[in-house]
């Protein structure tokens, strides 16, 4: 008899340690499986592994969720296991369902995110003041990478709570403004000669008309007076890049190359001015009858 019961239980444990081991083989066959299927899809260009990466983190997560169940399920005295975990179900119920409101809000939020594709991976995005290239997302987070190669951590509900510019969506175009101030002496027409010239010669300026505006005869570089400030005469440029990271480049080098060329002009940038006028102390106590 004792002969017979160490014997079942013997398999019931081969039983469990199989079926964890093709669990754990079937998980990694999965994820290997996906991985090579993104590796071969993103040598195009246009393609976007979002809905895979998330798909094999979902699969994984099922094949495991299965086999933990049929291992379980191979114990005969499973039941009574679980009635007596049942005693404290009350408690780590609410605690749980607390507990997992957030998590819940991130996993759906995720969902959305891939089925309305708001973003793409590749995408230099700005979520509630953040911005970077989104490097990674899956059920719980998207990985942002900033220009200083620093990785964002956002979670998804936050995502879907707060508006994204997208900055490559449709067109990874960019118009990067510049702005000066001139002095009220200096000649406007001039400077914005120089401005429009300086983007046209930059290499990574780019045109942005359509045949129509080209047709029209309308200008490559616009170049407008935009205020009358208190100590300068505000000028704007608006030049194109094919994206966020060359625009970033070209603004930089547009900012020091207009900045001598005004210098070399005799254009003049202003620092902000004021009056001051002092009162005449004698003047002030006749005034108020003071003596």
């Amino acid at each position: 008899m004792v002969i017979t019961h160490l014997a079942g239980d013997a398999r019931t444990l081969i039983a469990v340690a199989v079926i964890l081991l093709l669990t754990i083989v079937a998980a990694g066959m999965v994820r290997l499986l996906i991985t090579r299927a993104i590796r071969l899809a993103t040598q195009h260009d246009d393609y976007d592994p979002t809905g895979l990466l998330f798909s094999k983190r979902i699969i994984s997560g099922a094949v495991y969720v299965v086999g933990l169940g049929c291992a379980l399920a191979q114990i005969p005295k499973f039941a009574v296991l679980g009635h007596s975990m049942l005693a404290g179900a009350g408690v780590l119920t609410l605690v749980a369902g607390l507990a997992s409101q957030q998590v819940l809000s991130n996993v759906m939020s995720g969902v959305l995110i891939v089925i309305f594709k708001p973003f793409r991976l590749r995408d230099r995005i700005t979520v509630n003041g953040l911005t970077g290239t989104v490097e990674d997302m899956n059920l719980r987070e998207i990985v942002l990478r900033d220009a200083d190669n620093n990785r964002i951590v956002i979670p998804n509900a936050m995502v879907s709570s707060n508006a994204v510019v997208n900055s490559h969506r449709t067109d990874p175009r960019v118009c990067t403004a510049l702005e000066f101030g001139i002095g009220y002496a200096s000649d406007i027409d001039t400077a914005l000669a120089i401005m429009v010239d300086e983007v046209r010669r930059h290499p990574l300026h780019i045109d942005p008309r359509t045949p129509a505006q080209i047709e029209a005869g309308e200008s490559a570089v616009v170049a407008r007076v935009t205020a009358l400030g208190e100590s300068a005469v505000v000028l704007k440029v608006w030049p194109w890049a094919k994206d966020a990271d060359d625009g970033f480049v070209m603004s930089c080098d547009l900012r020091q190359r207009i900045k001598q060329r005004f210098d070399a002009e005799g254009i003049e940038i202003p620092y902000p001015q004021r009056t001051i006028s002092y009162r005449d102390p004698a003047a002030a106590r006749a005034s108020t009858g003071s003596p």
